[in-house]
């Protein structure tokens, strides 16, 4: 069977600044939250390597951009970076990111490469964490006039623009489960940083429809979609618990334009809501967005609590449901992820059937390897499981689209091996390997086969 895709669809890969770019506290760029812990405590990353010098694109991008087109790209996500744009995180702009950002956008355009622009990847600015990051009103509005420098600055060839990547990660490790900056578990802060964090999306979505730039703007979520472990009523009602927290508490604001009532109630009656402000909700409803990206790598299974909470406990999302481990999983075992593919195509169908079909893209799926130089033959990567796990997954998209679904494109997570959070450079990710002594980049062998996809627009496959 041909599997073939819409006229256009985007094909390509995402990364960011601070995964990619390297050079973190060189040519005027500022100290992030990554720079900040990794000085604190080097032992929290693997094999402590920090964010200095990651994928060095900041050095390598015309070289990077050719391997772009070499891999049949028409379009690709990355970031740009608050600390290096305006390091101070709000007033003068940094006159030397300003020429970086320039001449990679234009490199692309060059290359018949659609460039997708992200203004917010976990990277804080250290000076914005210190007046309380996503906790404080005064960086949201600095975030905004972030977002409007750069809508002022490249917005006249960047034409997709993105306010946040997966804005619930930070408010998950940063203040519920302690695996990012600031390293605070407290739900009620937790909240407030994500109600801050829609707030400051909003307010860029208004800065940038008021520029009439001929673009579009949105915003890119993971997805986790939550399966109970049983039809029996406590399990779907745990199940459909932990959507409301982790998946509708950004997807409804950003395609309904307010919060599900469900999750106000419940909020409310456990005494965790954020402080509102009037005119909030009005803000909200003008930060419907134009088009979703969506991330998904993993299901999320989940089962009712077999036991009470412990009332002295942090209040948790876990006082209302446990995680479940269903036998039988395909699992990614480097990660300790499932893997299963048909997620990718309940997303859409939940997007299509609940939220009004709206213009989407997979904007992030991949498989992180440990030692994959143990798959070297004859000087390339052998990484078959990689182009098995994207295959699989378009099939599924492939047949979301069949049935209407209004995804535009799949960007695969991600081009090259890059820096990886707490986890540096312990499972590679990339359509291209990066030699972190030598600098060099080889294409593996899932990159020649993504090209092929890439340029026939599809690809054959079994049923």
């Amino acid at each position: 069977m041909k599997y073939s895709f819409p006229q256009d669809f985007w094909w390509g890969s995402a990364s960011s600044a601070p995964q990619t770019e390297g050079e973190s506290l060189n040519f005027g760029k500022s100290a992030t939250v990554w720079d900040e812990w990794f000085a604190q405590q080097p032992g929290r990353f693997h094999q402590q390597v920090g964010p200095q010098d990651t994928s060095g694109f900041y050095r390598h991008w015309r070289e990077d951009i050719a391997l772009l087109k070499q891999l049949n790209h028409n379009t690709f996500r990355t970031s740009i970076s608050w600390a290096r744009l305006m390091p101070m995180g709000r007033g003068g702009v940094n006159q030397q990111a300003v020429a970086f950002y320039n001449q990679t956008i234009d490199e692309m355009l060059a290359q018949g490469i659609t460039p997708f622009i992200n203004l917010f990847h976990f990277d804080m600015p250290m000076a914005m964490q210190r007046l309380g990051g996503w906790e404080s009103r005064e960086v949201v509005d600095a975030y905004a006039e972030f977002a409007d420098n750069c809508f002022r600055l490249f917005g006249d060839r960047v034409k997709h623009w993105f306010t946040f990547n997966e804005p619930i990660v930070p408010v998950e490790g940063g203040y519920l489960y302690n695996f990012h900056y600031p390293n605070v578990v407290d739900f009620k802060r937790a909240a407030t940083v994500a109600y801050h964090t829609m707030l400051a999306h909003a307010q860029a979505v208004k800065k940038y429809r008021a520029r009439q730039q001929g673009g579009e703007i949105g915003i890119i979520l993971n997805l986790t979609p939550s399966y109970p472990r049983s039809d029996n009523p406590a399990d779907v009602k745990a199940a459909e618990v932990a959507d409301l927290m982790f998946n509708r508490s950004f997807l409804d604001p950003a395609l309904r334009g307010a919060y599900p009532q469900e999750l106000v109630a419940l909020l409310q009656q456990h005494g965790q809501l954020p402080s509102c402000r009037p005119g909030d909700a009005q803000l909200l409803r003008q930060g419907v967005v134009d088009l979703l990206g969506v991330n998904y790598y993993q299901p999320r299974r989940i089962q009712c609590r077999d036991s009470l909470v412990n009332p002295d406990s942090p209040f948790m999302p876990e006082w209302f449901f446990s995680s479940y481990e269903m036998p039988g999983r395909k699992m990614n075992p480097y990660r300790g992820w499932e893997i299963y593919e048909k997620g990718v195509y309940d997303i859409l169908s939940n997007l299509r059937e609940n939220y009004g079909n709206p213009r989407c893209f997979i904007s992030e799926n991949g498989m992180g390897v440990e030692d994959e130089l143990r798959f070297e033959r004859g000087g390339q990567i052998q990484d078959d499981y990689r182009i098995a796990f994207v295959r699989d997954h378009l099939r599924w998209v492939h047949r979301g689209i069949q049935e209407g679904s209004n995804c535009l494109g799949y960007h695969m997570w991600t081009f090259i091996d890059n820096w990886s959070w707490c986890n540096a450079y312990k499972n590679r990710y990339g359509f291209v390997q990066l030699d972190l002594a030598t600098q060099k980049r080889s294409v593996k062998k899932s990159g020649e086969w993504f090209a092929a996809v890439a340029e026939a627009n599809g690809f054959e496959g079994a049923e």
